[in-house]
Order: structure tokens, then sequence, then C-alpha cells
């Protein structure tokens, strides 16, 4: 699979973008562990002009998580156009748009899956950022505003028209956010059809490896991106589990914290390793780690959350008849 001129290799699993997740240090352990290719957190195009140092700061690359997306979102074409200009400046590999964020402060005001609302718009911020930059601009979206605007099957083929290199479809429409199941069945009609020449990444309720080359079988996507199940446990993307132990899974969430702070700063760089620590799945199964787990989520200081972890391993080898990770 190729998106431009960047090979991807066969049947790719991609990181998708989350804010508050996709940091730098966990998109490294993503990488590190199989997914071909991961993106930043969204960013938005006001922010970028705006010079917002917090947003700048989402959008560095490191050369070993290649290849990157940065994701960008607005609901104005000079605005889009002129991010995407700043945003080729931090090279990434590929400019993403957002279609797809379906939360009210996003949606709300007329950006993010807001725009399945104004395709004329949608469609033209898509051609005007394809002509602004030179690296490949691709797209995210969902299947429709709700179920009775369905309309993916024929925005796919508008927003290759207008330039898109690759389209990742979230099989659900924005009305349900996340609720619900995703509905592959109009993400396989898409990949399916003779029209379309783009790649077609599939999204939606992927929880294994397993589990995406089902959907590669079934529904004929070029990639599968996955979310939601990778918190906590960037290890999710590799194809042999069995060859990781618990005491690698908690080396990860270690390393991770030390690039997030040496990347980022330290009260930053703990806050977005925290998040994966309350959601990583090594977890369940402690007895009474709920004071530990709100100690964790507390604590301050690198120093304090690495002898916490460390206190955690060794109560696990301890007890691992007990504990079921």
């Amino acid at each position: 699979m190729k998106i431009g001129n960047i090979d991807i290799g066969y049947r790719p699993l991609f990181l998708a973008p989350m804010e508050d997740v996709t940091d730098i240090g966990f998109r490294s352990m993503c990488k590190r562990y199989g997914a071909a290719m991961v993106y930043t957190e969204f960013v938005s195009a006001d922010a970028i002009i705006r010079n917002i140092k917090s947003t700048l700061s989402k959008m560095v690359i490191d050369d070993n998580e290649r290849p990157t997306g940065i994701q960008i979102y607005g609901n104005n074409v000079e605005s889009m156009v002129e991010a995407a200009k700043i945003v080729e400046e931090a090279k990434p590999d590929v400019i993403d748009i957002n279609f797809g964020c379906p939360v009210k402060k996003v949606a709300g005001k007329g950006a993010g899956a807001g725009l399945l609302r104004n395709i004329p718009l949608l469609l033209n911020i898509v051609r005007e950022v394809v002509k602004a930059v030179n690296v490949p601009v691709t797209v995210k979206t969902r299947l429709g505003w709700d179920d009775h605007n369905l309309i993916i099957t024929d925005l796919a083929e508008q927003i290759q028209d207008c330039g898109a290199k690759a389209l990742t479809i979230h099989g659900r429409t924005r009305e349900q956010m996340y609720t619900g199941k995703a509905d592959w069945t109009l993400i396989g009609k898409v990949a399916k059809n003779p029209h379309i020449t783009i790649p077609i990444i599939g999204n939606g309720d992927i929880v294994s490896v397993k589990d995406a080359y089902d959907h590669f079988d079934k529904y004929g996507v070029d990639a599968v991106m996955i979310g939601r199940a990778t918190f906590g446990c960037p290890w999710l993307f590799c194809k042999d589990q069995t060859s990781l132990s618990l005491d690698d899974k908690i080396d990860v969430l270690e390393e991770m914290l030390r690039i997030n702070v040496e990347r980022i700063d330290e009260y930053r760089g703990i806050l977005h390793t925290r998040r994966h620590l309350a959601a990583s799945p090594i977890f369940k199964g402690i007895p009474d780690f709920k004071q530990m787990r709100i100690a964790m989520l507390r604590c301050s200081k690198m120093e304090e959350l690495i002898k916490m972890l460390e206190e955690i391993r060794g109560f696990l080898k301890e007890n691992s008849s007990r504990v079921t990770t």
C-alpha cells in the first residue's frame, strides 16, 4: 500500500490520532511494536496560526516513529490552508484532515464531523489544502451525520477527486459519537468500489491484530486503523503477543514516561502517561488496586511514578498465580 510515494507495506496497521493520547512517547512505542503508521494528536488550525505553544509542541516528530501524519481540523478554507503550510514545515509524512471528530466543541463549531453537514465546504477545504502543500494530503471522516444521511459512498469519490491520497473511514455516524457498534459494511462498499483508486483505511472497534486481519479479509480495506483499544497497550500491534512478558510491558510503560518527560516536560509528560497507566489492561485483576491507581493518577514526579510501577512489578511477580493480566 502506498500513500503518494510512501510505501507502507501490505495490510498495514495504523495508530489513530487521538487528543491527549497519541503523544510522542506512545507513538514511539506503538511504532516499535508494529504500527506501520502513526499520527500526532489532532491540532486546531486556528491554534496553529496563533502560534499557541502547546499546540505547536504536539507537532514535533521523531525520525524513529516515521511515517507520521499530523492531523488538523478547522471550519474555514483560508485558515486550514494557512495552517497546512505551517504544518508542512514540521516535515510530516502526510497531512491528514479531520472531518470525523464528533465532540461538541469541534463538530458543534462546524469543524471535524460538523463538516458532514456542509459538503461543499468540506470538499473545498480538501481541494485547497491539496493545492497549498507538497506532502500527501489524506482525510479521515465518518459514514455521515446520522443514519438518515449515510453519504460516505458518494463522498469518498468526491474526496478522491479533490486530490486526497488516502481516506480513513470510521464506521459510525456523528450522531453515534462512540456508542453502538461500528458498521463496516459501508467501509467495505467504498473499498471495493472500482472507481476508488486511493487507499481506504478502515477504523472502528478493532481490538486486536487478529481482529484487524479478519476485517482485511472481510471488507477488502487497504489498511486498518486502531484507536481506543491501544490505550495503555502500545504492544497491541505486536503479532506475537506471547513474546511479551509482564516485565516487558511494565518496561514499555516506564519508557513511555521517560520519553514524554524528556520531550515535553515533567508535568505534561506525566499527565499524558498517567492516562495510559489508568487504562492499561496489565493492571486488571490486581486485588484492591483502586487506591494504587488513584495514587498513580495523582502523582506529579517521575521518580515517584517509576517507584510505584516497580512496586506493582514486584507484587505481580510474587503473586503471579493470583493475578490475571
